[in-house]
């Protein structure tokens, strides 16, 4: 199952890295693309965004986890996401489609084979010939590479467009196997809790049965017992909920994934670390999508105004013609070149009016990948804030969960001497359920938040998910 996806991976990244080679080599009509990412990194360098975070390396960083069951699940979800296959077609159209502009720089034409058999006033002639016919658009003004140019940049925008959608995949199923293990880490705390509302039901029934306790105590005790199992409805459908989307993202039915419970997996190592956090943002899919469709449009602007110019060819013809019969016999042999120039004078103003409408389309795309750039800061910006906030609350909710459970230890002990009564046992209990979920909470939206990190900052990781 692994090797057919290596192989398309590796042959996507063959394609791309030849794309991009011929985009680099291209000629000063289109964009100068080096230049530009070049640019690019060093505006971004210059925001110092996530040097705080630099690092290791955050290729794989869902390995980290250590994880097995996850590991399968992103391979799975790379080789069977039908969203990705789509994609994956879509850039071989893209691919095939630069294929046929370049060939505009050959030679074009057909071979005809035909017979004619007519009669006037009773006199038969036949007539049969064969031949090739060739047309040749010399490109001496530069529209016919413009065009291959702007095919060129959607190919590996298209490309981009792939890789971004692997980072999202990615992404959404270590988030989603985050939150379904934090889920049944969830219920198993409220089952816990149940359990020992249970056995204090028990007790509490008898010490009202023999008057040392009253119904008030054992009511709140049903109550909350009814509060808890009221949870546990909700949780069996988030659990479920993440199973289907993580169903989805492997190709598959909720009902034919299964999977083990890992209640470490919340409390394993895992930090955030990049190795180049300013060129993990700059190579963006995202801000290099925009900027290879800034590409395309800025070539099309250029074949629009080459399109004013006079077009010059050359046509052929070279076969063989016979005045007598219909098979081809007593032939004789004919040729022609016919160089051709023509100029759409009368059409200059509907020209002038598509290179205008280019230009502007151009502009378009330049604008949105100007915005592209910075709404990538942006988010970065408060991704790594949100980790900041995460951090910090997981680290209080950690403390709140101690001194709940020191809380709750002094209370049975203090019950047992008979110095406070039961319902204040009760009350101490439920303020460590209470604080032990929302460490379970705060846990899960900290592994989140990394989670996004590593998808804010992907321009680097995203180029070897071909290596798993």
């Amino acid at each position: 199952m692994h090797k057919p996806l290596h192989g398309i991976f590796k042959h996507g990244k063959l394609v791309s890295a030849m794309l991009l080679a011929g985009a680099l080599a291209g000629c000063a009509q289109s964009v100068d693309m080096q230049e530009q990412q070049v640019s690019l990194t060093q505006f971004v360098s210059d925001t110092q965004i996530g040097e705080q975070n630099e690092g290791a390396s955050e290729n794989n960083w869902w390995r980290r986890l250590d994880s097995a069951q996850l590991n399968n699940l992103v391979t799975d979800a790379l080789a069977m996401n039908h969203d990705l296959k789509t994609s994956q077609l879509q850039l071989d159209a893209a691919i095939a489609r630069l294929g046929a502009a370049r060939a505009d720089y050959y030679p074009q034409g057909s071979l005809s084979v035909g017979a004619e058999r007519s009669s006037l006033d009773g006199a038969i002639t036949r007539q049969s010939n064969a031949g090739v016919n060739v047309n040749w658009q010399l490109d001496l003004f530069g529209r016919i590479t413009a065009l291959v140019d702007a095919a060129n940049a959607g190919a590996l925008n298209q490309a981009e467009q792939l890789r971004a959608l692997q980072v999202e995949v990615v992404s959404a199923v270590v988030q989603g196997y985050v939150s379904y293990q934090g889920n049944v880490q969830k219920q198993a705390i409220i089952e816990m809790q149940i359990e020992a509302l249970e056995q204090s039901i028990d007790v509490l029934k008898a010490r009202v049965e023999e008057g040392v306790a009253n119904e008030l105590d054992l009511n709140r005790t049903l109550a909350q017992l009814k509060q808890q199992q009221a949870l546990i409805p909700e949780l069996s459908y988030l659990q479920y909920r993440d199973l289907a989307t993580l169903a989805v993202l492997t190709g598959r039915l909720a009902s034919d994934i299964t999977l083990i419970e890992e209640p470490e997996l919340l409390s394993h190592e895992f930090s955030v670390s990049f190795n180049k956090a300013s060129e993990a943002m700059a190579l963006r899919p995202d801000i290099t999508s925009a900027l290879y469709q800034f590409s395309q449009a800025y070539s099309l602007s250029v074949a629009a105004s080459k399109a004013l110019l006079p077009d010059i060819s050359l046509a052929g013809f070279a076969g063989v013609v016979s005045l007598t019969s219909n098979g081809l016999e007593d032939t004789v042999q004919q040729w022609q070149v016919t160089p051709k120039v023509e100029w759409s004078l009368l059409s200059y103003p509907a020209l002038l009016a598509q290179r205008d409408a280019q230009q502007f389309l151009s502009e378009a795309a330049y604008s949105d990948y100007q915005s592209k750039v910075l709404k990538a800061i942006s988010d970065s910006e408060l991704t790594l804030q949100r980790l900041v906030k995460q951090q910090q609350q997981l680290s209080y909710a950690d403390q709140r969960f101690n001194y709940a459970n020191k809380a709750f230890g002094q209370a049975q002990a203090m019950y047992q001497e008979g110095q406070i009564p039961y319902l204040e046992l009760l009350d101490a209990r439920q303020d460590v359920l209470i604080a032990q979920e929302n460490a379970v909470d705060s846990t899960i939206a900290s592994l989140q938040a990394k989670v996004s990190a590593y998808q804010a900052f992907n321009g680097r990781w995203s180029f070897e998910l071909n290596n798993l």
